[in-house]
């Protein structure tokens, strides 16, 4: 008998947002709802968008600081 361990961090399947964008894109095309298709898309690529939008935030921040503290040293 050839038992393989469980793997507790393997992932699969399509996931919350991509079920939804895939559920919106269907509704688009089947006339049921009449978006934008930026709206339709939204689940696809909003993610991507807040992580980015996360990171540039996060970096002016680490520059900020940066600049204070070379300040402070100067003074």
């Amino acid at each position: 008998m050839n038992k393989q361990p469980m793997s507790s961090s393997s992932s699969s399947g399509i996931g919350v947002l991509g079920l939804l964008g895939v559920a919106f894109v269907v509704l688009k095309l089947t006339g049921i709802i009449d978006w934008s298709w930026w709206w339709v898309t939204l689940p696809f690529w909003g993610g991507l968008a807040l992580v980015s939008v996360a990171l540039l935030i996060f970096f002016a921040v680490l520059i900020a600081t940066s600049r204070r503290r070379r300040r402070k040293k100067r003074a």
